[in-house]
């Protein structure tokens, strides 16, 4: 029969958490040996209460991590849904922005286009504004017919065709549309990559002819 594990007996009866029946049942020993040793030995039952003070303390950490890891948890929804919202009102933001940009575009191409179209009234309209100084000259008449002319008029839809793609690239960038690809372009006869004034001009008359 193998000796008894007094050591572990003692641990076991020093820490009052079996009762005496089961230490001495998982041991494989009667009750009275234990009391016969732990008299002899001067055995107390006295870690109980401090064993019990460490489990709930034990308890208490937990409680504690689980509550700050729920506050954690609950401040990190509250930043992330603020963050989404200050970017939304953002985003709306630019979107109107955008969007009153292109229809202010889109009322400069009208008007560029109403000019277009009646350029022979603009013509006469300056013929009649017509007053020259003393020496032949009428400065501002010569600027009204720099306005109207066919140069004048390249440039502003050039100017307009560069505001317009530029805005339809914020718009894409803003409403998270994906870049597509440019269809290949042909390129006129002579033409350059950049256009002068000039040159827009000899190429729009050839187009209108």
């Amino acid at each position: 029969m193998a000796k008894p594990d007094w050591e572990a007996i003692e641990t076991a009866y020093r820490a009052g958490v079996m009762s005496l029946r089961e230490i001495a049942s998982h041991h494989g020993i009667s009750e009275g040996a234990i009391r016969k040793r732990a008299k002899r030995d001067d055995w107390s039952r006295d870690l109980n209460a401090r064993i019990q003070q460490k489990a709930d303390d034990l308890v208490r950490k937990q409680e504690v991590r689980k509550t700050v890891r729920t506050k954690t948890e609950l401040t990190e929804r509250v930043l992330i849904e603020a963050t989404a919202e200050v970017i939304a009102s953002v985003r709306m933001e630019h979107r109107g922005d955008i969007r009153r940009a292109r229809e202010l575009t889109n009322t400069l191409f009208d008007e560029l286009g109403a000019q277009c179209a009646d350029v022979g009234a603009l013509e006469q309209l300056g013929d009649i504004m017509l007053a020259p100084d003393d020496k032949g000259r009428d400065r501002l008449n010569e600027t009204y017919q720099k306005v109207i002319s066919l140069p004048s008029r390249v440039k502003s839809l050039k100017d307009l065709s560069d505001s317009l793609k530029t805005l339809i690239g914020l718009e894409r960038e803003a409403w998270s549309i994906g870049a597509v690809s440019e269809p290949e372009k042909t390129p006129l006869p002579g033409k350059n990559t950049d256009l002068t004034t000039d040159q827009a001009a000899e190429l729009y008359k050839k187009m209108m002819s």
